[in-house]
């Protein structure tokens, strides 16, 4: 591990595993292990499997073959009180922000409380939560808005205010940097870095964006043909000899 924070406990673990849609194999016997507080980077092509990856995660895509055991519970096995109680746990950015047009800022944060609300029996009231999640994002002034009126940086970053209300133990992003211009990127990747160190998560990144990874992993998967093709840090991967990584990150 290269980060110094990292213990060697494991919160995720994937095995072997595949999902097919139709004649089109995506995942093709994949693994994956996520430690406590590290930052895990996925990498690969668009189209590679890495947001299905995702999804099989958390219950929104069911897979074919495998094991995935989030923090001790083993997905396919879940009652729905279990489900319940992961997706509390595992928050999760979508990669279009996915906030709810016709609520405004305050709203669409609500909104997961309302779906969790023994989470907070006993503690702060709604509004307080809500500014302090704004506030990890730095846009406490934005409470009032509508989501047409963000712009796609500021979205992403509502959306992130919006998994961290629920205060989860692990983070999943897809793609985050994703159709923004490289300061905007920069900015989130940044923002993302500080959520790490603040919350001490534990998180899995899903991208193409080869600076996004340079500055955010303590640790990458290459996913290629829907296996782990390469697994280390950025700099091992980054000065691999191998013709297809080299591809990849030259590219």
């Amino acid at each position: 591990m290269t980060n110094g924070n990292i213990v060697n406990n494991t919160v995720i673990t994937i095995r072997n595993l595949s999902k097919q849609f139709g004649s089109n194999q995506v995942l093709k016997g994949f693994n994956l292990e996520l430690f406590e507080n590290e930052c895990l980077v996925v990498m690969g092509k668009s189209g590679s499997g890495k947001s299905v990856m995702l999804k099989c995660l958390i219950g929104l895509e069911r897979f074919d073959e495998g094991l995935i055991n989030i923090m001790g519970r083993n997905m396919e096995k879940l009652s729905d009180e279990d489900l319940h109680f992961i997706r509390s746990e595992v928050g999760f950015l979508f990669q279009g922000s996915a906030l709810y047009d016709s609520m405004t800022v305050r709203e669409n944060l609500e909104f997961p409380m309302r779906r969790h609300q023994s989470r907070f029996k006993g503690k702060k009231n709604t509004l307080e939560l809500v500014y302090e999640a704004l506030d990890s994002v730095g846009l406490r002034n934005a409470i009032d808005l509508m989501p047409a009126e963000l712009s796609g940086g500021m979205k992403r970053r509502i959306a992130l205010a919006r998994t961290l209300i629920l205060q989860p133990k692990i983070i999943l992003y897809d793609e985050p940097t994703t159709g923004l211009d490289p300061i905007t990127s920069k900015e989130i990747v940044m923002l993302i870095k500080s959520v790490q160190e603040k919350y001490q998560t534990s998180s899995i990144i899903i991208t193409h964006d080869v600076d996004c990874a340079r500055h955010i992993s303590d640790r990458m998967i290459l996913l290629i043909d829907g296996k782990n093709y390469m697994e280390g840090t950025f700099n091992e991967l980054d000065h691999s000899p191998d013709p297809r990584v080299m591809a990849f990150f030259k590219s």
